[in-house]
């Protein structure tokens, strides 16, 4: 029992009855050759322990804990026991001696570098802000409208050649619009920084009041007339303004062809077409009517502020309202260079404002997610109120100057006819020469020569049938360009009662907009989208066609096929335009303080004299161009028979105290002899400056 007891095998007694034999339990030191079955049933619950413990025990491990598996069914259980206890305290024993320790992972102190650090991956070391800003600034350099800037300005300058070739001495067209414009330009950016309560109260026209509101205004420009002064700089200023001009509309069609989903390419034709049309270049002398770059740009900003996009329609996840905040500050700065184009902006945004807004409610009503969002929203109310309170202000002087005529006479008289839409200026050097004849049957062809190009019109018929616009956005567009076409005739359809006067019939003539030929803008921007929609089409169909052939070799050609109507387009825009020479100042403008009056005076050459005041801002009776009050064509009629006492009178009442007589320009003028006549009988006294100037002192 002992035996048993220690190897831990006890069996339970069984019970006796049913003629089953009591077991007797066998004495521990039995006869291992007479008692083999009980020997070795006590051996099965020791060589269990063992196999137990063997299978714990990893490869390798000691080899006694083996033999116990394998012993004879005869071997001794005490010896079998010994065993088993001597594996069982050696198997965690011998794991443990052989794991390996790890390897250091540091050198020694004192120990050399290892050389092989140097073939070690080493982390990129994170950019400073120095380095951070000019990769932000190289990536803008290359970027898509970086590019488009560059071309822009290379072409503008190409195109508008020569006037960056003397740019201090000529100016583009004639000298009488041009210098009064450049006068305007400098007087705003020069009033504001001396003197701004005085913005309307120009120099000029002495002494009419808000004589800075007879024309457009140009003040969008006043932060280049802070740079410079003098005639010399006036000028430089205007030519550079004309050749940027051009190149903003350039960028300006671009953005918003490209905005409304057409390529790249469809983009350039789109954008080449609307800037330089043909009819613009009878407008080179108006720099307000070649400043219309702000339009398409305004409606591009816009349009990709509210993530729209005519192509691919309103998408939510492109809205951002910084750039309808940047749409909105652009269409401001476009209203204040003057109303000619500003007004007819206004009109279309106040239109635009009306659709989306039907749009947005009508969601609304739907139970739909919201269009806008509350920021959009909110820049939009704001940018609203902005242009209107801009306009408003800038309008408060024009509508306290006089009229001058009906206003349905005027817009009747400069109305063109419908032909007109077929006649090229005489500046275009391809349609000058042969639309001469048909240029004399106009009344006025400076503002009635109006074709956008015949290449123009060919891509827009094509981009009515072969487009990426969808058809019925191609229906948009044919209405939009029949309805702005009927406008720019003015009253020569239905006289205006139902299309252009009730816009702007009720206007006083300072606001310009009694020329409806200047609407053309709108015709042209809607003719290019068209051709723009074609070009794009052609150019995706040629890139398919080029990727599916093998190889494709056709690529290339195909490419430069596509821009075979650019090149077309640029042969319409090659210009005649004349850069003739402005009059140098005399010296005497330089010195000679007001309010005085310059003699000879004309409409077109009181114009140079406006120019030529620019050095001092002295006070001139002089004025002429844009909206010329009636006191103007007085005052001409009353001093032509200066020096006399009646003139003379005349000019003492108006304030003025000091006449400057330039015999040069004088000739073949009333005031051809004045510098000769005695005037000690008068109380004025005459002063020969030199052989050319006259000076005579009223007071």
């Amino acid at each position: 029992m002992s035996a048993i007891a220690e190897h831990g095998e006890h069996e339970p007694a069984k019970a006796v009855g049913d003629g089953a034999k009591p077991d007797v339990a066998k004495p521990a030191h039995a006869d291992a050759t007479g008692t083999k079955a009980d020997a070795g049933d006590a051996k099965t619950t020791t060589a269990d322990a063992k196999a137990a413990l063997a299978a714990a025990k990893p490869d390798g491990a000691d080899s006694k804990a083996g033999d116990a598996n394998t012993k004879p069914d005869g071997a001794d259980p005490e010896v079998d026991g010994a065993d088993a206890e001597a594996g069982a305290a050696a198997a965690p024993t011998s794991r443990f001696r052989r794991r390996k320790s790890a390897l250091p992972s540091t050198r020694p102190p004192g120990a050399p570098p290892d050389p092989w650090t140097a073939f070690a991956q080493t982390t990129d070391r994170q950019p400073g802000r120095i380095r951070r800003i000019l990769r932000v600034a190289g990536r803008g350099l290359i970027h898509e409208y970086a590019l488009v800037i560059y071309g822009s300005l290379l072409l503008a300058v190409a195109l508008t050649w020569p006037a960056l070739r003397y740019p201090v001495h000529t100016v583009p067209q004639d000298v009488w619009d041009p210098a009064r414009q450049a006068w305007q330009v400098s007087w705003a950016g020069h009033v504001l920084i001396t003197e701004p309560a005085r913005l309307w109260q120009a120099n000029a026209f002495y002494p009419e009041r808000y004589s800075f509101a007879f024309g457009s205004s140009l003040l969008g420009y006043a932060p280049a007339g802070m740079i410079g002064s003098g005639p010399l700089a006036a000028v430089l200023r205007y030519n550079v303004l004309f050749v940027l001009a051009h190149a903003l509309l350039a960028v300006g069609g671009y953005a918003l062809v490209r905005q409304l989903g057409a390529g790249r390419t469809g983009a350039i034709v789109g954008a080449v077409a609307f800037a330089y049309a043909p009819w613009r270049l009878a407008q080179e002398g108006h720099l307000d009517i070649i400043s219309a770059g702000g339009i398409p740009l305004a409606l591009a900003m816009l349009a990709r502020g509210h993530g729209w996009s005519m192509r691919y329609g309103f998408r939510p996840d492109r809205r951002h309202a910084g750039w309808a905040a940047g749409g909105w500050v652009v269409a401001t700065w476009q209203l204040s260079l003057g109303f000619s184009l500003g007004l007819p902006f206004a009109y279309v945004l106040a239109a635009l404002a009306l659709v989306v807004g039907f749009a947005v409610l009508l969601r609304r009503l739907r139970r739909r997610s919201p269009v806008l969002g509350w920021r959009l929203l909110i820049t939009d109310l704001l940018g609203m109120l902005i242009v209107a309170g801009v306009g408003a202000l800038i309008a408060v002087p024009y509508l306290r100057v006089g009229d001058t005529a009906p206003a349905g006479t005027e817009i009747a008289f400069f109305s063109p006819p419908v032909r007109s839409l077929l006649i090229g200026p005489a500046e275009s050097r391809i349609w000058g020469a042969p639309h001469a004849v048909a240029r004399q049957s106009l009344a006025w062809p400076a503002e009635m020569t109006l074709l956008p190009g015949f290449v123009l019109y060919a891509l827009a018929l094509v981009g009515l049938v072969f487009s990426v616009w969808r058809m019925w956005h191609r229906l948009i567009l044919l209405a939009a360009v029949l309805v702005s076409a009927v406008f720019t005739l003015g009253a020569t359809v239905l006289d205006g009662r139902w299309t252009y006067l009730p816009l702007f019939g009720h206007l006083p003539g300072s606001f310009g907009v009694r020329i409806p030929g200047r609407l053309m803008l709108w015709v042209t921007l809607f003719l290019a989208i068209l051709a723009a929609g074609a070009v794009a089409e052609f150019v995706r169909r040629a890139e398919h066609l080029a990727a599916s052939r093998m190889p494709p070799w056709p690529g290339p050609w195909l490419r430069l096929t596509t821009f075979v109507p650019l090149l077309l387009i640029l042969g319409e825009t090659w210009n005649a335009t004349a850069h003739p020479v402005v009059p140098a100042q005399p010296a005497e403008m330089r010195t000679v303080t007001g309010p005085m009056l310059v003699l000879p005076t004309a409409a077109l050459s009181d114009q140079t004299v406006m120019l030529w005041s620019t050095t001092r801002f002295q006070e001139l009776a002089n004025g002429g161009g844009g909206f010329a009050p009636s006191r103007q064509s007085e005052l001409r009629r009353s001093v032509a028979t200066f020096p006399d006492a009646t003139s003379v009178q005349y000019l003492r009442t108006l304030g003025v105290g000091t006449v400057l007589l330039l015999r040069s320009e004088a000739a073949g003028t009333p005031w051809e002899r004045a510098g000769d006549l005695p005037v000690d009988a008068l109380g004025i006294t005459r002063e020969d400056l030199d052989d050319d100037s006259v000076l005579f002192r009223l007071s």
